[in-house]
């Protein structure tokens, strides 16, 4: 107990020094660990944040930097995209969703530069928060499954019926996934672990399995693997012996039941119908399992046909194509959040299920893709902005040698193809804080600029 007491304090003390060097230390990483919390606790920590950067600003603190400007950009776009929305009501409400972009470059381009070892105790800091995070929700999950025997609660996230599932809905057990994948990285790079370090390793890349992502999970076993054979320090010892031991674990891991079932569920389709159309627990017998080439070439579909994930994704990138044909909005889009009445109107053409009794049917999902909703909405300008803060990201990192960032950048990459990430608050705020984070200025010693 006198350790732990001990190890709090001299944590808190750190904090209160970095503070004093840079007065946005402590509101800045407040932003970062609230995003799993409520929004009004991430809203009041992102104000408090841009009030102490605007109080605490000096003209010999502002340097300009080009790379903090292109979200600011993305923001001024679908501010304009106000005057051709088809829908000026959903456009002007998803404004105050997506100011983020727009506050926190401009709070970053205010506030004095952070040190290479302050950013690196803002990722440390977040991390932890991360691993306390996933340590409630897995207790929470093991006693909610002693109490109902449910084993839905050791899994992803819950639906529309109810909340059994890992992490409550709200949350989304993909955008945990990421959340957690980045803190996963801090203490997986190290040069030197500590016991601590190997353990939160494990313990947060066996909560990404359970969260059940598949997406993020190859995508985390593939920035696993790049790093071993090319970023550590150690890569070039490695024998063949050492990748047959970790190809078996790897596939003991994917052999697991619940997460092979997901995976089943999405590629183990043909032309017809689905090879393992029961897969879902408690699903229908008479579910029909839409496949890949259905989705895209069906004239029509029914309402007991069933969606899989990729299959769905599918379907909105063929309407997507479809719409942008005929309402020739290639340069302009529908306006920000103003592809819904259009996705609406196609899942009536094509007869999908569209909710009963509360339910919610397909109609109201967006594209779940960032790169055909930035299209949709935004404009080949949009889709273009959008390309060029990845591209930038992703040159940044690898030039920083910094795998933290490129695991970042690439976790972005990936999760955008399969999720409309920056329309989503938790989404927008996590993205451009570490955006901001990584790819601006840095000072060595607080002093120089590097």
């Amino acid at each position: 107990m006198v350790n732990t007491y001990s190890s709090l304090k001299s944590v808190f003390l750190n904090l209160i020094k970095e503070n004093k060097e840079n007065n946005s230390f402590i509101p800045l990483l407040l932003v970062l660990v609230t995003i799993p919390l409520s929004y009004a606790f991430n809203n009041i920590a992102l104000g408090l944040f841009l009030v102490v950067t605007i109080v605490s600003f000096r003209k010999a603190h502002y340097n300009y930097q080009s790379l903090l400007v292109w979200p600011i950009l993305l923001y001024g776009l679908m501010a304009l995209s106000y005057m051709w929305s088809i829908d000026r009501q959903d456009t002007l409400s998803a404004l105050s969703k997506e100011i983020p972009l727009l506050l926190i470059p401009a709070g970053f381009l205010l506030l004095k530069d952070f040190s290479k070892a302050q950013k690196d105790k803002i990722i440390a800091c977040f991390s932890y928060s991360m691993v306390v995070l996933a340590l409630y929700f897995v207790i929470r999950a093991i006693i909610r499954y002693l109490l109902f025997g449910d084993i839905r609660a050791l899994f992803y996230h819950g639906d529309n019926d109810n909340d059994f599932g890992l992490v409550p809905k709200l949350l989304n057990a993909i955008h945990v996934s990421v959340f957690v994948s980045v803190a996963f990285f801090y203490f997986f790079t190290k040069p030197v672990k500590a016991k601590t370090d190997w353990l939160f390793s494990l313990f947060l890349f066996g909560f990404v399995l359970m969260l059940s992502s598949k997406n993020i999970i190859l995508v985390l076993i593939l920035l696993i693997l790049i790093h071993v054979f090319f970023f550590s320090k150690l890569s070039h010892k490695l024998r063949l012996r050492n990748l047959i031991i970790f190809g078996l674990i790897v596939g003991i891991i994917f052999s697991f039941g619940r997460i092979k079932n997901r995976f089943q569920q999405e590629f183990q389709t043909n032309s017809a119908k689905s090879l393992s159309a029961n897969v879902v627990e408690g699903a229908s017998p008479e579910v029909h399992y839409v496949s890949l080439k259905e989705a895209w070439t069906n004239e029509s579909f029914t309402p007991n046909d069933y969606f899989p994930g990729t299959a769905f994704r599918v379907y909105q990138f063929r309407i997507f194509i479809e719409l942008l044909k005929e309402d020739k909005v290639f340069f302009t889009g529908f306006g920000l959040n103003a592809s819904y009445p259009k996705i609406e109107e196609k899942a009536k053409q094509y007869n999908l299920y569209l909710g009963v009794d509360g339910k919610e049917g397909y109609q109201s999902k967006n594209f779940h893709n960032q790169y055909v909703q930035n299209f949709a909405e935004l404009g080949i300008l949009g889709f273009i902005l959008l390309l060029l803060m990845l591209i930038i990201n992703v040159k940044k990192a690898y030039k920083s040698k910094d795998f933290v960032h490129f695991a970042f950048a690439i976790l972005m990459i990936s999760l955008f193809l399969t999720e409309s990430f920056l329309w989503r608050q938790r989404g927008v705020v996590f993205f451009t804080i570490m955006y901001c984070l990584f790819n601006s200025g840095v000072v060595v010693n607080n002093s120089k600029a590097e």
